[in-house]
């Protein structure tokens, strides 16, 4: 009789993991990709200049809307940040504002942002 409680215990774990491993992975909330990573080396000061860098972040951008999946926070505001690193304040805003958009809490942060580029400058 234990033998048989046993045998019925062990398929049903077998069983258990059959299932369990049958089960869809749940979707991520956002597509990171390498950003971490790309923003650990920037702040690191690695020896890829901005140009680089924006190849490397619009590669991932380009990814995430071919999956249809969002971009993480703060993607957007370093973005912009290397556009201004580069001289292209008109992207650096279109980069803030969709920061803006997509991640309401950073609203505050981003006007401040957007402020300071647009004030004049002493």
């Amino acid at each position: 009789m234990k033998a048989v409680h046993l045998l019925a215990l062990v398929a049903a774990t077998a069983m258990g993991g059959v299932l369990a491993g049958c089960a869809e992975a749940p979707k991520r909330l956002y597509y990171w990709e390498s950003f971490q990573g790309q923003l650990y080396e920037y702040f690191k000061g690695d020896r890829s200049g901005p140009e680089e860098q924006l190849r490397i972040l619009d590669a991932q951008a380009q990814k995430a809307r071919a999956r249809g999946a969002a971009l993480p926070p703060g993607f957007r505001a370093h973005l912009a940040m290397i556009y201004l690193r580069l001289g292209r304040d008109g992207e650096a805003k279109q980069e803030l504002e969709a920061e803006k958009v997509n991640f309401p809490e950073s609203a505050q942060y981003m006007d401040f942002l957007l402020k300071r580029m647009t004030a004049p400058k002493s």
